[in-house]
């Protein structure tokens, strides 16, 4: 079997008072029809990117309530990530070649890792497209046939490139169920037994999100020598060409001709299985220049309290994505009561209700009319701040996302 992950223990019983009563009371019900019942998520990475983070409090939770949850790594090596990597980005819809033998590749490690598959699972949660081959390749040598499997997409897959997702669908539709994070994101061609709909959550006491002191979000500020004494406006993404890095610094020197003395702080977690980074890392520096105003900030490790501090520093968060399966960083600056200024696409339109919790914006131009809005408006800021807040209370905390969760098990059983 292939690498499990350690999480840290979690209990239900503590996000009492932060979350909704009904939705603890709702996990307990379901939870007690699957006493001792197994369950597996499986993704390409233990660290970063919002699925790793979900799944390290999801496990546990599933775990606090009587489920035998599990968390598991496919093995890979950078030639199958370079061509996950890619798939990716074909299936958000950039036009990007992927040969034959880029294909072979794919399906050479999924054999890999289902040959090593080998226990039995109630219920079997496949994340993304690195390992979405993996049940039929077991199901063709005669083995998985035990338990519920489900195909977990995190991404916008509307605009996929059709070759790529022609490749993937036969592997999709081995599943028992497909989950997708909305309506817009499932494809009408895809045939598969159930299809649910469960949006992104955040933890509200995981390091990233929980309260911090504003002496604590100072320090921060001054250990990585950005003034807390001057406006901040931060956008905390994997430097991709779907987050828009190069836009951000534009957006930020826009926004500076009205108001001088602002900072631009990006954060990002270098992850294992997203070849790209260093290089739209690269790249950022060389647009942003030398300007001693901007900030690229990188870690290779845990980085959430640095997250965390620069959510509640900013004025304004942005997240200037022309592709988004989601963008959970939208809800965590949401839920810290910070306004956003967001791309309108993908999965940002659930989370910010426009001119109430902060802007959907198209262009580059609208950002920084909107975040230079924001920045010269304090009050307009808080009260959207705490707007937002009450949002992500209701629909975006994790324990929705472990009831979704539930409820497709049952459904998956009846």
């Amino acid at each position: 079997m292939f690498d499990s992950v350690d999480v840290e223990p979690r209990q239900l019983e503590a996000y009492r008072g932060i979350a909704p009563d009904e939705q603890i009371e709702e996990i307990r019900t379901l939870a007690a029809q699957f006493g001792g019942a197994r369950v597996l998520h499986v993704n390409a990475t233990a660290f970063g990117g919002g699925v790793a983070e979900m799944l390290a409090t999801i496990v546990p939770l599933m775990r606090d309530v009587g489920i035998d949850a599990e968390w598991r790594v496919i093995e890979g090596a950078t030639e199958f990530y370079e061509v996950t990597k890619k798939f990716h980005n074909a299936l958000q819809g950039m036009d990007v070649p992927i040969s034959q033998q880029e294909l072979d590749t794919y399906l050479r490690y999924n054999k890999l890792n289902a040959d090593r598959f080998s226990r039995d699972y109630d219920f079997v949660i496949i994340h993304d497209p690195q390992p979405a081959a993996m049940r039929r390749l077991m199901l063709e040598e005669g083995r998985g046939q035990a338990g519920r499997w489900i195909w977990r997409c995190h991404i916008d897959i509307t605009d996929a490139q059709l070759g790529a997702w022609e490749f993937l669908r036969p592997y999709v539709e081995a599943h028992d169920a497909a989950v997708f994070t909305m309506q817009e994101y499932v494809k009408p061609d895809l045939s598969v037994g159930e299809v649910a709909l469960i949006a992104p959550a955040i933890d509200p006491l995981s390091a990233k999100n929980a309260e911090l002191s504003a002496e604590d979000v100072a320090t921060v500020l001054r250990e990585n020598r950005v003034d807390p004494d001057r406006p901040v406006i931060a956008q905390v993404s994997r430097f991709d060409p779907w987050k828009d890095p190069l836009g951000v610094v534009d957006v930020y020197r826009l926004v500076r001709e009205q108001v001088p003395g602002l900072q631009l702080v990006m954060v990002a977690t270098m992850a294992n299985d997203d070849p790209e980074g260093h290089l739209w890392y690269d790249r950022t520096r060389e647009h942003a220049g030398d300007d001693p105003n901007v900030f690229l900030l990188t870690s290779e490790q845990d980085n959430s309290q640095q997250v965390n501090a620069f959510q509640r520093a900013a004025s304004v968060v942005l997240q200037k994505s022309k592709r988004e399966g989601f963008g959970l960083v939208v809800a965590e600056a949401l839920w810290k009561r910070t306004p956003v200024v967001a791309g309108n696409v993908g999965g940002i339109p659930v989370q910010i209700r426009d001119g109430q919790d902060g802007y959907l914006i198209s262009t580059t131009e609208e950002a920084a009319e909107k975040v230079a809005r924001l920045l010269l408006s304090p009050n307009e800021q808080t009260q959207m701040g705490e707007s937002a807040h009450q949002h992500i209370r209701s629909d975006f905390l994790i324990t929705r996302k472990v009831l979704d969760y539930l409820r497709l098990f049952k459904r998956l059983s009846n």
